[in-house]
């Protein structure tokens, strides 16, 4: 077979990801899926950007003798880690294991970039996981990373700034967070209920699949795209209003202008998911009497029943060209299923990460200091919130190019542009991106 042909080839069986594609041209180009030869203890490369990853790096150095991981901080995937990343695969000098978030594994998959690990993944293994996140690591009946964390969806409010607009109870409904955003505004003319994040077309992702959306479904060889669903539009038409009745903000996402509206009290809500817990905890950490005024409470829904999408959340991948993919999956199994692994990541008090693996909530809720939050057990808002979270949701192999579409459109809202625009524009680009990669596309 050709460089050419075996290139397309194996684009087009891992974008479709199909049981029957993923063939043995795509599994020999992988690489092999055990360990060295020698006898000797394993170094491993690992890259990865999330608060706490040295800490698992150095306790888990510390308790194997057999395998040392080498760990190099890069930027988030977002902000040039995956293009770091992809320069390093086409270079042939990846790190053996990196992180990558889930929206974004099967576009690296289809670029033949990590490895086929099922192997190495046994049913005993997979069944420690949230099934939510297994299903976005498993593609086409095959396992291509290992969950490192779930994000389901959160509501964090001020407690304070609702009770002087008289609010006693944090929403529970899309209705009831509009009347509440209209009771804030007339309680405080500069107090806004919420943000959208222009920049950041994740959190639309989330409310859509909260709303049944499924933007991507694989069928055989061919995807059906439907992010301009009713699903959808019911999320852009509501959000759109918002915006044009000037009850939330429109701010970059965790920017200076987002931060300060926080401290001053400006902003009462931050539409999240379980690691922004302590993401919002260290943004406010040296505002005087921040700490006890924030609380955190199911995401709201449209008929109040509990429901969560995942907004974010990451896996551990290996790299197509790694020797040493056993010793990869030991540290990442190692990291995301011990109690040691999940301690060490949320020790420094910076994160709250949810475990992919049910069983360490437990420690995980132990090592997080709720001060912050007035002492609430806030993982037990996020246990429910992981339960909820719906089924069945795909992410595509173009999320990227889908992305900097809407990222590109919702710029331009309050500027003439809508929200449902740029979804529209968002559907179209994703479908000619497809058919430019040479997949097949339902009509």
């Amino acid at each position: 077979m050709t460089t050419s042909r075996r290139s397309r080839r194996t684009l087009r069986i891992a974008a479709t990801l199909t049981a029957a594609a993923l063939s043995a041209p795509l599994l020999a180009a992988c690489g092999s899926s055990g360990g060295p030869a020698s006898s000797g203890p394993v170094s491993i490369t690992f890259w990865g950007w999330a608060k706490g990853t040295q800490d698992v790096v150095n306790a888990f150095n510390a308790s194997h003798k057999d395998v040392h991981v080498d760990f190099q901080q890069i930027p988030s995937g977002d902000a040039g880690g995956y293009a770091k990343l992809s320069n390093a695969v086409k270079a042939g000098n990846a790190p053996d294991v990196f992180n990558v978030e889930y929206n974004a594994l099967p576009d690296f998959v289809s670029q033949g970039a990590v490895q086929d690990i099922t192997k190495l993944v046994p049913d005993s293994l997979k069944a420690k996981y949230l099934p939510q996140c297994v299903e976005l690591t498993t593609l086409g009946h095959r396992s291509w990373a290992l969950p490192q964390d779930a994000s389901p969806q959160a509501l964090f409010y001020r407690k304070d700034l609702f009770a002087k607009a008289g609010i006693t109870t944090a929403p529970t409904t899309w209705d009831e967070y509009r009347a509440d955003a209209q009771k804030l505004k007339q309680s405080n003319p500069n107090t806004r209920i919420g943000t959208f994040f222009p920049d950041d077309p994740t959190t639309v992702e989330a409310l859509a699949w909260q709303n049944d959306a499924h933007w991507f479904t694989g069928v055989g060889d061919t995807w059906s795209v439907a992010i301009s669903s009713g699903q959808t539009k019911r999320v852009t038409d509501y959000w759109q209003q918002l915006v044009s009745d000037d009850l939330v903000r429109v701010q970059p996402s965790f920017s200076q202008e987002w931060t300060a509206s926080l401290q001053k009290g400006e902003t009462a809500t931050y539409l999240g998911a379980a690691w922004g817990g302590g993401v919002l905890k260290s943004t406010l950490a040296s505002t005087p009497d921040a700490a006890g005024k924030w609380a955190v409470a199911p995401i709201p829904s449209w008929d109040g029943k509990p429901a969560s999408g995942m907004l974010g959340g990451s896996t551990f991948a290996v790299s197509k060209d790694s020797k040493n993919a056993k010793a990869a999956v030991e540290f990442a199994s190692w990291a995301t299923t011990t109690p040691e692994g999940i301690q060490a990541r949320i020790a420094s008090g910076t994160s709250s990460v949810f475990p992919s693996d049910p069983d360490l909530v437990p420690g995980a809720k132990a090592a997080f200091n709720t001060d912050f939050y007035g002492g609430q057990d806030i993982y037990s808002v996020f246990v429910d919130a992981a339960k909820s979270i719906k089924p069945n949701w795909q992410w595509g192999p173009t999320m990227s190019s889908t992305d900097n579409t809407m990222k590109d459109a919702f710029g331009r809202v309050g500027q003439g542009g809508t929200l449902q625009a740029a979804v529209d524009a968002a559907q179209q680009s994703t479908v000619a991106e497809l058919k430019n990669r040479g997949l097949k596309v339902a009509q």
